[in-house]
């Protein structure tokens, strides 16, 4: 890998036409230039203090070099595993790359990767050592799983959050009371034992968990019939019925969840009308598409990140389409700021912009639950930034 590599890679998700998940965070660069082969010089259009974080984004994978473009058709990245073969939605097999450049890391000799959407058949999977791990253990039977013999069952706390965006721009979600009284009719503590049965902590209407860097310690918002009846006749309703789109594509028990939302709501005079989608196409067809639905995030390391890709004015991911002068203003000043303190105080106010002004219901931030046999093992400390050690499971993992 050298640094024209690196070039030809991040320039593919910089064009002005990008539709790259990741071109937020490489919007900041003005220029590139390779000094040599191991020396990169990147310019930013602005000062960015968190622009390292940036460039860790699993999206920003490092492709050849070839004739100033990205080889993106060759499958041949700078990691642990040669692709020996893949079959889309199905599995993916790989063989160990004998020349990684990290001698303690990738240890197994082949893996592959299987798709098993069927929670009942994963979780049997693993417990019949036909596989060796799983992701997305079903919350409602983890117990169970646990006390299979040779299974262990593990869970990490990260920046996976679950949320229900509003679009802004439509009406009646164009009003913030009416967001308001959506916000104060659910009721977060019920959802979280029902739904995710105790593995997580409250959302509060903002999307940074409380292990980020500037989390502010804001007043939990509760369950109160009362207020969200106040700010729905402030918006001018004493009842209103909303559609809310949701399937278990968004998450494992969005249907559910949204049926439990659904009561809560009752006595505030909202009446939810869940629209059943089908998982297929979720993504495409009903996020960002139609007006509130159900969605869930990975979250990011930094407050910036974070806010930059989900939540800035014109951000690809904006799924609420939410735009807030003084919120892009801190957006822009925090991200150059060094001096930590202050960076607290901006930060601390963008959450509180968020959670009392925003698009977004975040009524929980979910534990990644895993399953695995007692011969896999791992390092004392396992990241939560996604899934399975930070995704980095089959670099990081061995038998015993």
């Amino acid at each position: 890998m050298t640094a024209p590599d690196i070039i030809a890679s991040l320039n593919h998700h910089r064009g002005e036409d990008s539709k790259s998940a990741a071109k937020s965070n490489v919007d900041p660069i003005a220029d590139m230039k390779a000094d040599d082969d191991t020396t990169l010089v990147v310019e930013l259009h602005e000062a960015n203090a968190d622009f390292p974080y940036l460039m860790a984004d699993y999206h920003l994978l490092i492709m050849p070099d070839v004739d100033g473009k990205a080889d993106w058709e060759n499958y041949v990245g700078t990691g642990g595993y040669v692709l020996d073969s893949y079959e889309p939605g199905v599995r993916t097999s790989l063989k160990r790359n004998p020349n990684y450049w990290k001698a303690d890391r990738a240890h197994f000799d082949e893996l592959e990767l299987l798709v098993i959407a069927d929670v009942n058949a994963r979780q049997n999977a693993v417990a019949s050592d036909e596989v060796d791990v799983i992701s997305r253990v079903d919350l409602k039977t983890a117990h169970l799983l646990a006390r299979r013999p040779g299974v262990r069952v593990e869970e990490e706390t990260g920046f996976l959050h679950f949320t229900a965006p509003m679009d802004t721009r439509a009406a009646p979600f164009d009003n913030n009371d009416l967001r308001l009284a959506l916000k104060y009719a659910i009721d977060r503590e019920q959802l979280l034992e029902k739904i995710l049965k105790g593995h997580g902590s409250l959302g509060n209407d903002q999307p940074i968990a409380p292990s980020v860097p500037f989390a502010a310690d804001l007043e939990q918002r509760t369950y109160d019939i009362d207020k969200a009846k106040f700010h729905l006749k402030k918006a001018g309703y004493d009842n209103i019925t909303l559609d809310f789109s949701a399937a278990d594509a968004a998450f494992a028990g969005a249907v559910d969840a949204a049926v439990l939302m659904k009561e809560q709501m009752a006595p505030a005079g909202i009446d939810m009308n869940i629209v059943r989608e089908p998982n297929d196409g979720y993504w495409s067809n009903v996020w960002m598409q139609k007006p509130w639905v159900a969605c869930y995030w990975g979250g990011r390391p930094t407050c910036d990140w974070m806010f930059s890709q989900a939540y800035a004015e014109g951000a690809n991911w904006n799924d609420t389409y939410w735009s807030h002068e003084r919120f892009n203003m801190l957006l822009k000043s925090g991200r150059g700021e060094l001096d930590e303190n202050k960076r607290a105080e901006i930060y601390r106010e963008m959450q509180q912009i968020v959670r009392d002004e925003g698009g977004v219901i975040v009524w929980a931030f979910a534990n990644y639950v895993y399953a695995m046999s007692d011969k896999v093992q791992h390092g004392e400390n396992v990241a939560a930034n996604w899934a399975l050690d930070g995704g980095r499971f089959v670099e990081r993992w061995w038998f015993a």
